[in-house]
């Protein structure tokens, strides 16, 4: 429930609830419905489908489409919902291609770690219910959304939750660890919540291009590793991110340091904090003019509404 109210808190305008979703998003959306259908006709199209590390050799393609699989009712009205909502709030703002090419890359590494894993544990534990257990689900992709509005906006307040966007990732997270201590069943989504986030995180930190400016990643320290937890934890976490950081994201500096990106070791405009300045003005620019014309559309709905009962009166 958590989740449905943050899509509620980010989307909600009145009337406008239920526009102005875009096509892509619309059409993912019937590919996860149809998923969901087929499964519940076919329940054997689940060991085709679905990620059964035991299966994926030689069914290699249960890496990509797992992740648009939801075998419950809940799961997929949840991830749904979540696509819609939030897709209307990301897409505008990275255009169509980059947002396709982000649920498709986050998805695929989230199934390839979630597949590792499940080999890891059976290995550890010689349990084959790692190796038999069909993994599925869009939630990956939901907790990767989220990321992406802590890059965005990461200071817009949520009114009904009392936090800031930035913590969206770390305390979706956080309840899903602690949901995952009462149930049996939280090997089915916590790797992916967990690999979706983090995997989220390394496509937007290092890999997402940026044609308007040629460069690669956001390497801000807003949008730090350890900008995920609490403050008085970062001195912790900060040198153990500086390793994953050089091996990630050394080269990328290098090359862009040739092609002129920095200068002394200074950032060049368009660059480091500043381009990742400007993206976040830009997305709360462009939500408070998707807001502004919701409301506009709501209010002209309300003036023909009232004009038709002075008519009919």
């Amino acid at each position: 429930m958590y989740i449905i109210i943050v899509f509620m808190e980010l989307n909600w305008q009145g009337r406008s609830l239920f526009t102005g979703f875009t096509r892509l998003c619309k059409g993912l959306a019937v590919v996860l419905v149809a998923g969901h259908i087929v499964v519940q006709i076919l329940p054997s199209a689940v060991t085709y489908l679905a990620l059964i590390p035991a299966r994926t050799i030689p069914f290699g393609w249960n890496l990509i489409t797992g992740s648009y699989i939801e075998q419950s009712i809940h799961g997929v009205v949840i991830s749904t919902v979540g696509l819609l909502f939030l897709g209307k709030l990301l897409e505008p703002i990275w255009g169509s291609r980059e947002f396709l090419k982000f649920v498709f890359v986050v998805n695929f590494l989230t199934s390839v770690c979630a597949f590792i894993t499940a080999i890891s544990l059976y290995y550890i534990t010689r349990q084959e219910s790692y190796l038999y257990m069909p993994l599925s689900g869009f939630h990956g992709v939901l907790s990767g959304f989220l990321v992406g509005i802590k890059q965005i906006i990461p200071d817009q307040e949520l009114s009904l939750l009392r936090i800031k966007a930035k913590w969206l990732p770390s305390l979706a997270l956080l309840l899903s660890i602690a949901v995952s201590f009462l149930t049996a069943e939280s090997a089915r989504y916590l790797p992916t919540l967990i690999f979706g986030t983090y995997m989220s995180w390394i496509y937007l930190r290092y890999l997402q291009r940026k044609p308007e400016t040629r460069l690669q990643g956001d390497p801000s320290d807003e949008f730090a590793f350890s900008t995920f937890f609490p403050e008085f934890l970062r001195p912790v976490i900060d040198p153990i991110a500086s390793i994953f950081d050089r091996l990630f994201c050394g080269r990328c500096r290098t090359s862009d340091e040739a092609r002129g990106y920095t200068l002394g070791g200074a950032p060049l405009p368009g660059s480091d904090s500043i381009e990742a300045s400007r993206r976040r003005e830009r997305g709360a620019r462009a939500l408070e003019e998707r807001l502004a014309s919701e409301r506009l559309a709501a209010g002209e709905k309300v003036e023909e509404s009232q004009g038709d009962a002075t008519e009919n009166v």
